[in-house]
């Protein structure tokens, strides 16, 4: 006797559409025809899934965009230097000095042993640092770990932590 290897699917969707099950092993077809029942079909799969591409790509630009008018104000509101480097890096690095300025005084000053006199000094040695890339570059980075990466920067010292160089 041979298995069948199509099957006529109604999907969720509604649609009906024959599936050449052939490639699948013989004793996994009827499980596989009832999960595929359960599912929109591919062209409905292929809608759903293109129109929620475009509703997150519109909830990440409306993110975005909020995140860089946070930026714009802290940096204005703190007296911050423009940023220089590529036209399309100036925003992101823009972003990411924010965010990890921010993350700094949380970690250092309102969760820390900062005082405002220690964050004073900080905050000069962070408006030296005006590269957007290097900004991106460190958009990972802990907060607490801010002075020290703002000393490697503003230091003239290129050493290294390799003992061996």
């Amino acid at each position: 006797m041979v298995i069948r290897t199509s099957w006529k699917i109604v999907h969720s969707c509604g649609h009906e559409v024959t599936h050449d099950l052939s490639n699948r092993p013989a004793d996994r077809r009827a499980g596989f025809a009832r999960w595929l029942e359960g599912r929109d079909c591919t062209d409905c799969w292929k809608d759903a899934r293109d129109s929620d591409t475009e509703s997150k790509e519109a909830w990440l630009a409306a993110k975005r965009a909020e995140e860089q008018r946070a930026a714009t104000e802290w940096a204005e509101q703190f007296d911050m230097p423009p940023l220089e480097g590529p036209e399309r890096a100036l925003e992101w690095g823009e972003r990411s000095r924010h965010q990890l300025v921010t993350s700094a005084y949380g970690a250092l000053v309102s969760d820390g042993t900062w005082d405002e006199t220690d964050w004073a000094v900080l905050e000069d040695k962070i408006r030296t640092v005006t590269r957007a890339g290097w900004w991106i570059d460190q958009r990972d980075a802990e907060g607490s770990d801010l002075p020290e990466l703002l000393d490697a920067a503003t230091s003239d010292d290129i050493g290294t932590e390799n003992p061996f160089r």
